[in-house]
């Protein structure tokens, strides 16, 4: 628990030190007759992407395909991030070298070495909530349309 709601602009600065520090987060996806799944994986922000990488026929490869929309969680309950994204697929060569060493330096994880056949996808934010308690609910929005607020 807090004593005092985080300003807006304090949440950005944590919602940041979190994508940039934290290794894992949940990644929800949804299959074409709604069925959900959630599932753990590694990640790498860049400042303005997410990538991550899972068997491309997982049912969250699957439906990250399908969809191209995806629900991230960061953190523990009570101190989360949402984000809501928009999906890029893109197949395990078409990722650059450098941003696929980057991702295996940071996640210790390099699909590109494994014989079961992933893909990469990445995640343009669309929309990024922050709150630790119920006082925090009221402007929780960080990122409305792909654009920060604060």
């Amino acid at each position: 628990m807090t004593d005092e709601p985080r300003p807006r602009a304090q949440r950005r600065r944590d919602t940041e030190t979190r994508l940039t520090e934290d290794v894992d987060l949940w990644v929800a996806t949804a299959s074409a007759d709604g069925t959900p799944y959630l599932v753990p994986l590694s990640f790498d922000w860049d400042g303005e992407v997410l990538l991550v990488a899972t068997p491309t026929d997982s049912p969250t490869g699957r439906n990250l395909a399908a969809g191209r929309t995806v629900r991230l969680g960061l953190g523990e309950t009570r101190d989360v991030t949402m984000v809501d994204g928009d999906v890029e697929v893109l197949e395990i060569g078409e990722l650059g070298q450098q941003e696929g060493d980057r991702f295996a330096a940071r996640t210790g994880f390099d699909p590109r070495q494994l014989s079961t056949s992933y893909r990469w996808f990445r995640i343009a934010p669309r929309r990024v909530q922050a709150w630790r308690e119920a006082d925090e609910l009221a402007g929780r929005d960080l990122m409305r349309d792909g654009r920060w607020l604060v």
